[in-house]
């Protein structure tokens, strides 16, 4: 798949619900209206869907949310996308999680072929982890993460920079990853859904946390790549690796090789524009994936050239209006 501009599409991120156990600040209210049930797909079709995916060039799978690890016998669907692994037509099959469910489920998500996953957290203290989560359970995460580690998962943190709140942490959740074997990134509040607080007060540009760090540590540059938006650098007292993820201070929009599919079928071409393709109408019109296949090589043909991300700070407005955790993080 080649859209408009030259770029294959390889990587597909797939939120499997938009409910969460968590009800992070910056990314959901706390009162939040999910989804109808009734609207989703099933996890037949999510795997039917996936599997047209990579027939079609798809190598790099990634499950999201919301928590992905919330909705009803998701194994089902991990357990039928790992034999994509197994048969050597996708090369990778991973996820993004905020931990709370991995002490039950790591063990078996390696068995089924996921060998790397991205735990979302923001901080190490256990105080600030439940305001900014609202519902979360720091030492749940931290049994989830000794968990996987234990059944052999190679663990990224994710953690979100916020002005005021986080960003004299960064430091020490970067000693904290590294001396575990962890990378980190660090990425930008993004202005995806309305949410109870004004992002303009939480806005903190990674330009200014890197020269902050600059000031601890020796950040070189390298060309180290997972596939996703993230720009790395390697941190010499530490040895490991610092990922970027900027895009308000740096779109990084020109390598972009992702679409993203919904729970209920939708396929967004870029997360920061509204065009998408209704992807649950052409499963559902046929058993045969033809009809299906065209309509994925037509929404590729719209794939935009980037994303128009900024913080409006006249109307306070978001520049999307949907949430991530209905998008996907």
């Amino acid at each position: 798949m080649v859209d408009p501009f030259g770029r294959t599409v390889s990587y597909l991120r797939v939120s499997v619900t938009d409910r969460c156990d968590f009800r992070c600040t910056y990314c959901m209210a706390e009162n939040m209206t999910f989804l109808p049930k009734k609207d989703l797909l099933t996890l037949e079709e999510l795997n039917r869907l996936c599997s047209a995916f990579i027939a079609k060039g798809v190598r790099k799978l990634r499950l999201t949310g919301g928590e992905p690890l919330v909705r009803k016998n998701i194994m089902f669907l991990i357990r039928e996308l790992g034999r994509h692994i197994e048969a050597g037509t996708l090369e990778e099959l991973t996820l993004t999680t905020n931990g709370s469910q991995l002490a039950r489920h790591a063990q078996e998500l390696y068995d089924c072929g996921v060998r790397r996953i991205n735990v979302s957290l923001d901080t190490l203290d256990p105080a600030k982890f439940k305001e900014i989560t609202r519902w979360g359970d720091f030492h749940k995460v931290m049994e989830g993460i000794d968990a996987a580690e234990k059944a052999g998962l190679k663990i990224k943190l994710n953690a979100v920079a916020l002005k005021d709140f986080n960003e004299t942490e960064i430091a020490e959740m970067l000693r904290f990853a590294h001396g575990r074997g962890m990378d980190l990134t660090v990425i930008e509040t993004m202005p995806m859904g309305e949410i109870e607080e004004d992002r303009t007060d939480r806005y903190l540009p990674l330009s200014k946390l890197r020269a902050d760090l600059e000031e601890q540590f020796t950040l070189v540059d390298i060309p180290y790549k997972t596939g996703g938006p993230a720009r790395y650098v390697e941190v010499k007292e530490t040895g490991g690796r610092l990922g970027f993820i900027t895009p308000m201070t740096h779109n990084f929009c020109e390598s972009c090789n992702r679409v993203r599919l919904t729970c209920t079928g939708t396929l967004y071409m870029c997360l920061g524009q509204n065009d998408a393709a209704d992807l649950r109408a052409a499963l559902r019109a046929s058993e045969d994936d033809a009809y299906l296949f065209s309509a994925i090589d037509e929404a590729i043909g719209r794939k935009p050239k980037g994303h128009d991300f900024i913080i409006d700070r006249v109307r306070r407005k978001p520049a999307v209006a949907r949430h991530m955790s209905v998008t996907g993080g």
